[in-house]
C-alpha cells in the first residue's frame, strides 16, 4: 500500500512538472532535461549504496522508512517553489529518497515471504507501483478544472519562449 500511494503522489504531479517548470518558474528546457538526468543518475547510484548497506546493517526498515519519508516530505515543497533550482534541490532530495529505499524493500519483501511466493509478492508489488503510476494522472485530470482559476492551467499560459533551449 504504502508503493501505491507513493507512486500516486509522484504521477499525479510528474505530468505536471515540465509545464510548472518552465511555464511559471521560467526554467529553460534544456535545464528540466538535465535535471531529470541528475535526479535519476542519483537515485540509481544510492541504491548501489543503500543495496550494500541493507546487506551489512542488522536491520533494513530504517533505510526503507528514510526513504519514502524523505519523499513524502520534499514533494509536496515543489508546488511552493519560485526558482527552478529549488525544484531541482527538491527532486534531488525525492529521488534521493527513493534511492534509499529501493534495494531494502526489495530485501524485506525477499525475507518476509517463503521462498516459492517470492514471484507473488514482487508482482503484488509491481501491481501496486503500477496501479498508483496510472491513478495519480487519472485523477489529476479531474483535478484540472478545479485549479483552472490560478492561472496555472489556463489557456495561454504558455508563451512561445517556454520551448525553446
Amino acid at each position: 500500500m504504502v508503493s501505491l500511494l507513493n507512486d500516486f503522489s509522484s504521477e499525479i504531479i510528474f505530468p505536471l512538472l515540465p509545464r510548472f517548470f518552465t511555464a511559471v518558474l521560467g526554467g529553460s528546457p534544456a535545464l528540466l532535461g538535465l535535471m531529470e538526468g541528475l535526479v535519476e543518475s542519483v537515485a540509481s547510484l544510492l541504491k548501489l549504496w543503500s543495496g550494500r548497506m541493507a546487506d551489512r546493517l542488522p536491520r533494513r526498515k530504517p533505510l526503507v522508512v528514510l526513504g519514502y519519508s524523505l519523499a513524502a516530505a520534499v514533494r509536496p515543497l515543489i508546488g511552493l517553489a519560485a526558482a527552478p533550482w529549488q525544484v531541482v534541490a527538491l527532486r534531488i532530495v525525492d529521488r534521493t529518497g527513493k534511492g534509499l529505499r529501493g534495494s531494502p524493500r526489495d530485501a524485506l519483501i525477499a525475507d518476509g515471504v517463503k521462498e516459492g511466493a517470492r514471484g507473488h509478492a514482487f508482482g503484488f508489488h509491481r501491481a501496486m507501483d503500477h496501479l498508483g503510476a496510472i491513478a495519480g494522472p487519472v485523477t489529476m485530470l479531474f483535478l484540472i478544472p478545479l485549479f483552472q482559476g490560478l492561472g496555472v492551467f489556463a489557456p495561454g499560459a504558455l508563451r512561445e519562449r517556454d520551448y525553446r533551449l
